[in-house]
């Protein structure tokens, strides 16, 4: 028997009570949008829609987690700085155990046994996050036109300065020929 819930997000919604589960397996939809990103303090997002499956299983002696993130944040380019809409889709397993005291250690999550309750709020947040490119621009031409050609007149500076390196001094020329 699996129970499946949609469940519109707030902090409470992302808290599970493991000691409480009434079936073995267990499904979890939550629709995440910028009040979740702004309930978390430190969040370096500000805005998104994401929809997170999760899927719980109890088993002996821990409890598994895999969790579906699909939706969209919104980040800075990194060639024009305009706000773009950067696409996630990730997939992540964790594994939960019941101890003496709350602790976080590689993919496995010990919950403090007495209270028995996860918060899944940071997680999901990090699995969001770990999930967006390194590099994040626009598709070619979407870009900022005014940023853009601003760049190109800056990077114009540069090659100048590149070209008046190029003079070099001649006790350099030797150990530049090593480096060839």
């Amino acid at each position: 028997m699996q129970a499946k819930s949609v469940i519109m997000c707030s902090s409470e919604t992302l808290k599970i009570d493991l000691k409480g589960m009434m079936t073995d397996e267990m499904s979890r939809d939550f629709d995440l949008g910028d009040d979740f990103f702004g309930a978390l303090d430190g969040s370096q997002l500000e805005h998104g829609a994401l929809h997170v499956s999760v899927s719980i299983r109890k088993a002996t002696g821990f409890y598994e987690f895999q969790f579906h993130i699909e939706g969209t944040v919104i980040v800075p380019c990194d060639l024009c700085l305009d706000d773009m809409e950067q696409p996630i889709v990730t997939d992540n397993r964790l594994l939960v155990k019941l101890g003496a005291e709350t602790n976080t250690d590689d993919d496995v999550v010990i919950v403090d046994e007495n209270e028995g309750i996860l918060d899944m709020s940071w997680l999901i947040y990090e699995f969001i996050v770990l999930s967006i490119p390194i590099k994040h621009v626009h598709a070619p031409g979407k870009c900022n036109s005014a940023m853009t050609q601003k760049l190109e007149e800056l990077s114009g500076a540069v090659r100048s300065s590149e070209e008046e390196e190029k003079d070099i001094d001649p006790r350099w020329e030797a150990l530049l020929k090593l480096k060839k």
